[in-house]
């Protein structure tokens, strides 16, 4: 019977409370809390979903960026970088090279020579200097270029000879030269320098009987008295025909001497030398397909510097691998201990009151209550003596878990609010299971 009006007591004090709260709510302006409307979740849901298909097309959209700026990607891209840069630098070295090979390997084609006779003492004779102009191994054409005027003495001199001679370099090893009778008779003095090669050719004007000068002159009088002709005539005489010099910079010309014989006194307007380089072999496809050799040989050029530099790069990756890493060996350190907040610290309810206060809640559920330190330790104490009389009593907590259970069974239907779910409030609905059970032990 007194359990009975135990339970009644406890249901009139829940309506008490919810009245309360009731009350609470209506002085704060707010109603009593109600589930939100069907529409409301459904804009919610929508809402969500549409950020979730936002969210998934961008990570979408994101994916290419994120594999272009991975680290695999970005090693990859340094690796062509670099390649690219090597590439390029090698070809401007081949290009380079093949300049120098081309400049060394090919002569001048041609090398022409201005000869300034000497005119006194014996035949009019000349010298002039080639220089490095020419290469061994190289056949030539030479040939002597006089440009002469069509004097009376000229015509009548009649053929007339022109003593070629080409001579090495001043410095190279010579053999002392007896004067020949063509130098004493031109006045010149024995050469010490050594003769690479020596010839003598004829040369002679072009011959035009009287009728056909005279016919000549009268056609052209109007190119003559205007200086747009002159009555002159240049002779192209050939010397040599495949002049090759031997192996050895000391082996190719680097002067030459003159000697024109005549037996009457001839004058001259100019007299030249022109050396015609005969091309063969791979020197003849360099100088007339040069496109084609810069494309070839800069290729070759440019291959093997690749493989050379592509032979390092792996030298030097055996001896250097990259996947090797240096593991750093740290020193055991000991543990550190955790440390309290000292009474002196502040603590996080220093600012609360010390006042323990009751809050109303919803129908059929426990009030909220705040306890403070103060208070905190008389419940402490009343647990404990509550605790003690058990013990002293024997009495078992079975029916104040049945009791629980049947209370379970009976506010199922209701939904928690979710306030009151702290610490503080499963010790007291401990407590209120222990005050349960002693009214039974009672009756």
């Amino acid at each position: 019977m007194s359990r009975k009006i135990y339970m009644q007591q406890l249901e009139e004090e829940a309506r008490h409370q919810a009245r309360n709260a009731r009350l609470a709510f209506a002085d704060a302006g707010m109603g009593p809390p109600t589930n939100p409307r069907p529409l409301q979740h459904v804009l919610m849901e929508i809402l969500e979903q549409g950020k979730a298909t936002l969210d998934r097309l961008w990570e979408t959209a994101l994916v290419p960026f994120h594999a272009a700026v991975s680290k695999p990607a970005q090693k990859a891209y340094l690796g062509t970088f670099l390649l690219a840069t090597a590439s390029l630098f090698l070809l401007a070295l081949s290009t380079v090279a093949y300049g120098l090979f081309y400049y060394n390997f090919v002569p001048q084609v041609s090398v022409e020579r201005t000869i300034h006779l000497q005119f006194g003492n014996g035949h009019p004779h000349g010298t002039a200097t080639l220089g490095s102009s020419l290469a061994s191994l190289q056949p030539y054409d030479v040939s002597m270029l006089l440009h002469l005027p069509r004097t009376p003495n000229n015509l009548a001199a009649g053929n007339f000879m022109l003593d070629l001679s080409l001579l090495a370099a001043p410095g190279s090893p010579s053999i002392p030269k007896i004067p020949t009778p063509t130098a004493s008779a031109a006045g010149m003095q024995g050469s010490t320098q050594r003769k690479l090669a020596h010839s003598r050719r004829p040369a002679i004007l072009t011959y035009a009987s009287l009728i056909t000068d005279t016919a000549s002159t009268l056609s052209g009088l109007p190119w003559h008295m205007l200086g747009w002709k002159t009555e002159s005539e240049v002779l192209q005489v050939a010397m040599f025909e495949g002049l090759e010099f031997s192996r050895g910079s000391g082996n190719v010309a680097q002067e030459l001497e003159l000697v024109v014989e005549a037996d009457e006194k001839m004058q001259f307007y100019e007299v030249g030398i022109r050396i015609v380089a005969r091309f063969g072999g791979l020197r003849w496809i360099m100088y007339y397909h040069r496109i084609l050799s810069y494309v070839i040989f800069t290729s070759l050029f440019w291959t093997s510097s690749m493989i050379s530099a592509l032979i390092a790069w792996l030298v030097l990756a055996s001896y250097f691998p990259s996947g090797s890493t240096l593991v750093k060996k740290e020193e055991p350190t000991p543990s550190a201990i955790k440390t309290e907040p000292s009474e002196t610290e502040p603590s996080v309810t220093e600012g609360l009151s010390d006042t323990s206060r009751t809050f109303p809640t919803l129908t059929r559920h426990m009030p909220l209550h705040f306890t403070s330190r103060e208070g905190s330790g008389r419940f402490e104490e009343t647990m404990k003596e509550e605790e003690d009389v058990l013990q002293s009593t024997g009495v078992q907590p079975l029916i104040a878990e049945a009791d629980d259970e049947a209370e379970g069974a009976e506010t199922s239907g209701f939904r928690d609010s979710g306030i009151g779910t702290s610490l503080e409030e499963d010790r007291r609905a401990q407590l209120q299971k222990r005050r349960k059970a002693l009214p039974s032990n009672r009756d």
